[in-house]
């Protein structure tokens, strides 16, 4: 018996037809980055110069925007009131759940392109593909949104609105309806160059500028606290209560606000510039997330504490609230806290894109060209560049606050595969390996020596049982019902073997997702009749409490332990926790609104066209050679003795 997988002996079988061959290359799935893997020579390695403090600035700066001087407003007036920071937490305590997703599979995995990455390993190329694809989006969308809010906000430092230097101020193109920003794009070319410099001195820069943000934010906290103990918190006394909306309100407004948690998966997507990866990218995830939550509960507490909720202006509430209490000075401070935020977030939104860009370039599935890496600088320069000029004419031209619910919709998507990537990494690992097909030889050679040493086994074990059965004194109606056993127990045990518990494990994890899909769809659709609604909630609710009894009471497979690079960050609370990230995170995908997923899908369809007629072609595992992964160091191994 051979090393090689059925599953890979039938590729070249030409009966199974076309659609065979298609649908075996959606759901390949490639190798974790190994010493093997990484030393092949075909691509210069990013520099591992990042530690703690350095992934540290990089979450922060991503996730905190100029957004939460805006975001404590609107919300508190239109869903929480008071309970604002209850709304915070929630919030913060559901982003958790995919922090600590993303920790395993970074630390498991620790190389560049993030959820993509991670989809390819545990999932299969098809749905990679996808991901990668929409992060593209969401980084490309996010960064230009960004730049563009970068003016508005500098203009508050140089006396309002119109007073910007001529070269930096907005102008509307005669004749045609479109606003050109050219503050924008300059900031979206002075960060591109920022990135190009090196990975340890563009995250030095962001640190400073997140240094400046949090300092802004600091301000808020210590003086408005002042004041507020000052006033007597009049915020807080009001006749409507802490939950003057209930605490529907409470949770609307926590769904609103996790937006503003997003960026820390920034973080991931550096894990291969990351000196000890292990420890250093779990430390650096659960920090970001933690100080990020800190500052907006606090910040949240002091401002609805200071203006009664309903009293608060939706577009500057802060500066408002400082105003209200004869400190118009304070929001200059605040200003230089947004614009500092907003070009934080910017940096934080084109680090990811290059890298990406990169590994799904590696893979086969984009043109070489971005998967080059600078030697001097270690960092693939020609990705970045595009990613910044692409940026800067969108920010430049284009008015894309309209799409940024797009930006949303990959974050999401991300998030649910990599918590469904942590299910399936704990229950069905992948126990096939891909080689090239430059190993072949190697393969072979060891495969021969394995089934000739299994058919040595196999006859020394039939000697040793006649040779057993001759001497046996035993009588033979003992013999009979030590065979025979209890064939109940038997039976429960050959349902629960490690083949079909594989098999158990994996419809069950899709049948579970199948239900959180109806659950939150028949939930969030009002015009769905009222028996079908609660029908199929009744559908999804079962298949979802099904799936968590089954995937709770059944092992874990023995593989996760061995699984990537090990003695790193592991999940807590499996399958409890990835199974409450896929719900909300699916819960809000699909209250995100029709007109963003008629976008998101012309996108994406266009994507499925570029894998279809390159992806696919091209993709590096299209002739590789799948192998059990209990052999794979071994084969190295020979095929390093053969070359010696």
């Amino acid at each position: 018996m051979g090393l090689l997988t059925d599953s890979v002996k039938d590729v070249g079988n030409g009966s199974r037809g076309v659609w065979g061959g298609c649908v075996r290359g959606l759901v390949r799935r490639k190798q974790v980055d190994s010493v093997h893997v990484r030393s092949d020579g075909k691509h210069h390695q990013l520099a591992k110069d990042l530690t703690i403090p350095h992934l540290i600035a990089i979450g922060v700066g991503s996730t905190i925007g100029a957004g939460v001087y805006i975001l404590v407003g609107t919300v508190a007036r239109e869903h929480s009131g008071p309970a604002l920071t209850l709304s915070f937490l929630i919030a913060g305590i559901a982003s958790a759940f995919s922090a600590f997703c993303y920790a395993e599979l970074a630390s498991r995995c620790p190389s560049a392109g993030s959820a993509y990455h991670y989809s390819y390993i545990c999932v299969g190329e098809g749905v990679a593909w996808l991901i990668g694809w929409a992060l593209i989006l969401e980084y490309t969308i996010g960064g230009s949104a960004v730049a563009r809010g970068i003016s508005p906000n500098l203009a508050l430092l140089f006396g309002g609105e119109g007073s910007l230097p001529v070269f930096l101020a907005r102008h509307q193109i005669p004749g045609i309806d479109v606003v050109v920003d050219p503050c924008a794009s300059i900031l979206v070319f002075i960060v591109t160059g920022l990135l190009c410099v090196g990975i340890k001195e563009s995250t030095v820069a962001q640190a400073i500028v997140t240094s400046a943000n949090v300092c802004a934010m600091l301000f808020v906290i210590i003086a408005g606290s002042y004041v507020g103990f000052k006033t007597g918190w009049v915020g807080y006394e009001l006749p409507t209560g802490f939950f003057p909306f209930g605490a529907d309100g409470m949770l609307a407004g926590a769904a609103t606000v996790f937006f503003a948690f997003i960026g820390f998966d920034s973080v991931a997507s550096t894990a291969e510039e990351v000196k000890n990866p292990q420890h250093d990218l779990p430390c650096g995830i659960g920090a970001a997330l933690s100080i990020c939550c800190a500052l907006y509960m606090l910040v949240s507490a002091v401002i609805v504490g200071l203006v009664p909720y309903y009293a608060m202006d939706p577009d500057t509430p802060i500066s408002s609230a400082f105003a209200s209490n004869g400190m118009q000075w304070a929001s200059y401070i605040i200003a230089v806290g947004a614009v500092t935020a907003l070009c934080s977030t910017l940096m934080g939104s084109i680090l990811p894109q290059p890298r990406i860009l990169m590994a799904m370039a590696r893979d086969g599935l984009l043109p070489s060209f971005f998967s080059d890496v600078n030697k001097r600088t270690q960092v693939p320069v020609k990705g970045t560049i595009v990613t910044g000029i692409v940026a800067a004419v969108l920010s430049f031209f284009m008015d894309v606050s309209q799409l940024a619910g797009m930006v949303s919709v990959g974050t999401l998507l991300a998030f649910t595969m990599v918590a469904i990537s942590v299910l399936i990494l704990r229950y069905v690992p992948p126990d096939e390996v891909p080689l090239p097909p430059s190993l072949q030889g190697t393969i072979d050679s060891v495969s021969l020596q394995y089934s000739q040493s299994s058919g040595l086994i196999n006859r020394k074990s039939l000697d040793d049982h006649v040779g057993a059965s001759k001497d046996s004194v035993q009588p033979l109606l003992g013999k009979k019902i030590a065979q025979v056993g209890y064939p109940i127990i038997k039976q429960v045990r050959d349902i629960f073997n490690e083949e079909n518990r594989r098999k158990i494990a994996g419809w069950t994890i899709m049948f579970t997702c199948l239900g959180i899909f109806l659950l939150t769809y028949a939930a969030s659709d009002l015009g769905l009749p009222r028996f079908l609604r609660f029908g199929v909630c009744g559908v999804g609710g079962a298949l979802l409490l099904c799936g968590l009894i089954v995937l709770t009471s059944i092992d874990q497979d023995d593989g996760r332990h061995s699984f990537g690079h090990t003695g790193g960050f592991t999940c807590p609370f499996v399958p409890l926790l990835p199974i409450a990230c896929i719900l909300i995170n699916v819960y809000l995908l699909i209250n995100l609104g029709t007109s963003t997923w008629v976008r998101v899908s012309v996108w994406l369809l266009i994507g499925a066209l570029v894998y279809a007629f390159y992806g696919r072609k091209n993709s590096s595992l299209r002739h590789a050679v799948y192998v059990p992964a209990a052999h794979v160091d071994e084969i190295y191994r020979s095929s390093t003795d053969s070359l010696a």
